[in-house]
């Protein structure tokens, strides 16, 4: 196909776009603000529902009064539009002002391009559209190609990227229709309840929602072994794909645990790999890029101690880390830290685990603008005495030593607060602790 026999496809594709309703979801609490000549790159794991909210996004300019001429939406996967990976992405815009040539430097055009990657030169192609153009671009990606978060690393300092994750307690409950916002009344918290130990189950990919238990194992599975093999084996061109297999389920099956990459390496020598510690650490890194696994440091000024330290391996989604974990060393008391640590993850960028000069650990110590917001700890029953006496004691520990006066303990269902020499230690459910934790779009 020539360029010249591309254009009237290109213009059909557009047009389809243009007349057709997609299915906008559940509205996402996330905003993004456009800054003018910076391009808006949204990132995330695989199926976490990045597409969908650039269909919200283009719902959101209709509404306001953008009219849809104004808007051009290309999914760079559809198969119609393959011949550019040879022809080159400028036709699009080629095709584009063909159709409407009186909006050309006269009117904003409002461009969404969802996989971007999959074109060759697509970088010099974005940059001449915001250097000779009036428009606002959006840009999705994913693939063995090119992660999203290395697309706004391609474009130097001029995109804006914006973390999406798979859906939030309070996104589940907009899902199920249940309202929030507080005070709550008896009824209300009774299905507020419910609906949490229903997250719990299924977490928050979009697709599982709704599906049998079942089924929803299996979705998880494709989407573990999608990210392994194509985000990672393919991508990187792996030599021995069976190590990162065999790493990401040791990784699974010890969710909210330490480890090391000398540990790491030494585990995978046992199982007959020749994986170099290098090799493992770049391992890590990768599953990092992918947003599928997070690693968590020490809490220390110093880096090299913060380097030489184990570090805390969570996952993207608490019940994907289920669905794929083997079931003999994963609990839900751990399960129950992933998904804290996903919510705070999802607010906060950095997180960090602190010890004691005792030895003594709290889960999650959070930063934000230099100082300390919150310590928290994370435990499924305060009943027993002695868990009761270990959790607080190390919390008293560490708000005497990094000065702090407040923390909390998230719990499955215990409820209370404790005035200590330290400072006061809330004990609260968690699904009271997601729900007043600010959604993204509030803190960044």
């Amino acid at each position: 196909m020539t360029g010249f026999t591309m254009i009237p496809m290109l213009k059909s594709v557009i047009l389809d776009a243009q007349e057709a309703t997609p299915d906008t979801g559940v509205p996402r609490r996330l905003r993004i603000e456009l800054l003018p000549g910076n391009v808006a790159v949204c990132i995330g794991v695989r199926r976490c529902g990045k597409s969908t909210y650039l269909f919200q996004q283009i719902k959101r300019l209709r509404d306001t009064g953008v009219p849809r001429e104004n808007i051009l939406y290309l999914n760079l996967f559809d198969d119609r539009l393959y011949p550019l990976q040879q022809l080159g992405p400028g036709l699009i815009i080629d095709a584009y002002f063909s159709l409407y040539p009186e909006k050309k430097n006269t009117e904003t055009v409002y461009c969404f391009f969802d996989e971007i990657q999959i074109l060759p030169r697509w970088e010099a192609f974005i940059s001449r559209l915001m250097n000779t153009e009036q428009c606002q671009i959006y840009l999705t990606g994913s693939s063995a190609h090119m992660l999203s978060r290395e697309i706004a690393t391609q474009l130097r300092g001029r995109a804006l990227a914006w973390e999406m994750f798979p859906f939030s307690f309070r996104e589940f409950l907009d899902w199920k229709g249940i309202d929030s916002a507080a005070p709550f009344s008896t009824r209300r918290q009774l299905l507020i309840r419910h609906a949490f130990e229903q997250y719990r189950a299924c977490g928050g990919f979009p697709e599982v929602l709704g599906v049998s238990p079942s089924l929803r194992t299996r979705i998880h599975q494709e989407y573990f072994h999608t990210i392994l093999f194509r985000d990672l084996v393919d991508r990187h061109d792996i030599s021995h794909p069976r190590a990162v297999a065999d790493l990401a389920r040791k990784l699974m099956d010890n969710i909210a645990s330490m480890y090391s990459v000398n540990r790491l390496t030494e585990y995978l020598k046992t199982l007959g790999h020749k994986a170099p510690k290098t090799a493992v650490s770049n391992y890590m890194t990768w599953f990092e890029d992918a947003y599928f696994l997070f690693s968590v440091s020490i809490f220390d000024p110093s880096i090299v101690r913060r380097n030489v330290n184990a570090k805390k391996i969570y996952c993207v989604d608490h019940a994907l880390a289920a669905s794929v974990a083997s079931g003999m060393c994963l609990n839900s008391g751990h399960l129950l830290e992933n998904l804290v640590f996903t919510a705070l993850r999802r607010v906060y960028p950095e997180l960090y685990y602190y010890r004691t000069r005792s030895g003594k650990e709290v889960d999650f110590v959070v930063p934000e603008r230099g100082h300390i917001r919150a310590l928290v700890q994370v435990c499924e029953s305060m009943a027993d005495t002695r868990t009761r006496a270990r959790e607080t004691g190390a919390l008293q520990e560490a708000m005497g030593e990094l000065d702090i006066h407040d923390s909390v303990i998230v719990t499955l269902e215990d409820e209370d607060e404790l005035n200590t020499e330290s400072g006061t230690v809330r004990i609260i459910p968690a699904w009271r602790f997601l729900l007043e934790l600010p959604d993204a779009a509030e803190v960044r």
